[in-house]
């Protein structure tokens, strides 16, 4: 979980920047796709684990090629590969959807996307260097945000299993950027991330065939875009574009701008789930959604303005006595 090259990384923010964007706007549609199939029945322990299992036999074979003489860094790597694996997967998504089922899906999405406020303070404790004010300012307005593009309304029902289960999935969201931007371990993005699903895979698979998860799946025709279609379809979208290249491109984001600054990005995934529904189900959104995607991009530059003053303070030479 070590963040090496910054001065690498910082580089090449335009590149990161596009990554991080373009991994926010697949993971955008997973909502779509999912809620396609839980209105026909399945159940989301299956949606969940169809999605992981599948997409970990998709980058089966790739991951094999390309790790082909390098097992030994696998090895190296089982840590972050564990943490990827059952807490940014597994614990992420159980926990989200069983939260859900106590507390409104919006306040469930805040909870879980403070994970990159939790990155900040993490760094903040391993390492004492205590963020800028600037840093800390824009993490207060993009979380402001995205409780605005929730639409996360006074007197919500907080009750405390909920929020506590929202809470677990928002440490699994940090642990995705901060697993997924360490590269000591030499393992590239696409087996890495092919690896995290194949552990992920098989713990859901393990935790459905104990009847902890319920799992409920059929064939019926569903509905996507207005549009009666076959559930394997809608599965196939959700695992090539909500998952295989929303977790590669989302991991290789990280190692371009460190899990804190793709963290903030990862904001960006509300406002792309706004986007879509407008232009694929034709759904208009409020003022204050928009209000808040306008304040969670001027959190994420603030965010980034904060960094690049702390890089500036700990590159600058000493001033002689």
């Amino acid at each position: 979980m070590v963040i090496h090259n910054s001065a690498r990384r910082r580089s090449v923010p335009v590149t990161g920047f596009l990554l991080a964007l373009g991994s926010a706007g697949c993971f955008a549609l997973s909502g779509i796709f999912a809620s396609a199939l839980l209105s026909s029945g399945w159940s989301p322990g299956a949606a969940v684990t169809a999605r992981i299992t599948f997409a970990a036999l998709v980058l089966a074979i790739p991951t094999a090629i390309m790790l082909r003489g390098k097992w030994d860094r696998v090895r190296r790597a089982w840590g972050p590969l564990l943490l990827f694996g059952l807490l940014a997967i597994v614990a992420c998504q159980l926990a989200f959807f069983m939260a859900v089922q106590y507390i409104p899906p919006s306040l469930a999405l805040l909870i879980e996307f403070l994970g990159p406020v939790m990155l900040v303070f993490w760094y903040w404790a391993r390492t004492r260097v205590r963020p800028s004010g600037v840093t800390l300012l824009g993490a207060g307005i993009a979380v402001l945000g995205l409780a605005a593009v929730a639409g996360v309304a006074t007197g919500a029902t907080l009750h405390p299993l909920g929020v506590l289960l929202a809470l677990v999935a928002a440490v699994g969201n940090a642990s995705y950027f901060a697993a997924g931007a360490s590269s000591d371990h030499g393992i590239p993005p696409l087996p890495f991330v092919g690896l995290g699903l194949g552990i992920g895979a098989g713990a859901l698979i393990i935790v459905s065939a104990t009847g902890f998860l319920p799992f409920a799946a059929n064939l019926d025709p569903t509905t996507l875009f207005d549009t009666q279609v076959s559930p394997v379809l809608v599965v196939a979208g959700m695992v090539l574009i909500s998952t295989v290249i929303s977790y590669v491109l989302g991991v290789a984001a990280a190692r371009h701008l460190g899990a804190t600054m793709a963290s903030f990005t990862g904001y960006s995934e509300p406002i792309f789930g706004i986007l879509w529904t407008i232009l694929l189900l034709a759904i208009a959104p409020s003022v204050m959604q928009w209000v808040g995607a306008a304040l969670v991009i001027i959190g994420v530059v603030t965010v980034k303005l904060g960094e690049l003053i702390s890089a500036r303070r700990l590159n600058s030479p000493a001033k002689d006595p």
